[in-house]
């Protein structure tokens, strides 16, 4: 299952600021494991890096827990949506899990709280 939010506008104005992406995990028990985060220059560059961050949350999966993120891979409507809202300073979420863990991947205008 993939899941998709978006947060409210932030005060901060992204096309000077730039943008924050980050992919975590948790697990069952409430534990949050970092796997990575980024800094990037635009909407696309940003959306660059949530696609090969899902692509290597996929790999991992089993079959039917990839389906989703492979899904959003090809979905350019859901990718277009995305660059429009962290071009307008909204925050960018994608959830993906398994049985025990959710993959939390974001984009979100760089000083913006989540």
């Amino acid at each position: 299952m993939v899941t998709t939010t978006q947060t409210r506008p932030s005060t901060a104005r992204a096309s000077r600021a730039g943008y924050w992406c980050e992919a975590s995990a948790h697990t069952p028990g409430a534990r949050t494991i970092w796997l990575d985060s980024h800094p990037a220059n635009s909407p696309r560059t940003a959306l660059r890096w949530l696609r090969s961050r899902v692509q290597d949350v996929t790999d991992q999966l089993d079959q039917p827990y990839a389906r989703p993120g492979h899904h959003w891979l090809t979905d350019e409507a859901e990718h277009e949506r995305a660059r429009t809202l962290l071009a307008h300073g909204e925050t960018y979420v994608l959830t993906l899990h398994d049985e025990t863990t959710r993959y939390v991947l974001s984009a979100r205008a760089a000083g913006a709280v989540r």
